[in-house]
């Protein structure tokens, strides 16, 4: 059964009061890939991303619940420079949806929201990195217009184990 959108409430997550909810997803999210979590590291450093506009964060809850609910989807999204445009583009770095609300449009409006934040910032672009054998995203992203960019490697430098090495 798919949730319609306009049953879901969007809400951008800027203050500590709207993060501390988000933080709890947030570590959620991280736990689902194997990471470490601490609570507290948590918001805190969710608070300084958001407070040096290094990161969006949005959270999704059911339009009929109290604004203090816990919010069952999150997505995270940041500019980038596009030097050869000298514009931005935009990234969207996380998104999850509770085990339990999947696949009842929950994650298609969080995606809308951060587009549409997109589109007001003027961005040139949004682009997202998933893994390629999440068939469940790639499906739900290709289904809002995403596509493959073909001819570019994705290279990536661990500095924090060069760090751990020095």
């Amino acid at each position: 059964m798919t949730t319609p959108r306009d049953t879901l409430r969007v809400t951008t997550c800027d203050t500590t009061e709207t993060l501390a909810p988000a933080s709890v997803l947030f570590n959620e999210y991280r736990r689902h890939y194997g990471q470490a979590v601490g609570d507290e590291d948590t918001l805190g450093w969710l608070i300084d991303m958001v407070q040096s506009s290094m990161l969006a964060v949005y959270t999704a809850a059911p339009a009929d619940s109290p604004a203090d609910v816990r919010p069952i989807g999150l997505a995270t999204s940041h500019a980038v420079p596009a030097s050869l445009v000298m514009g931005r583009f935009w990234q969207m770095r996380d998104l999850y949806v509770l085990p339990g609300s999947r696949r009842q449009g929950v994650a298609a409006a969080l995606v809308d929201a951060v587009r549409e934040a997109a589109l007001a910032a003027s961005a040139t672009r949004l682009s997202l990195v998933t893994e390629p054998d999440n068939h469940a995203a790639l499906s739900l992203y290709r289904s809002l217009g995403f596509k493959p960019v073909e001819g570019l490697a994705s290279l990536s430098l661990d500095l924090a184990a060069q760090a751990i090495r020095e």
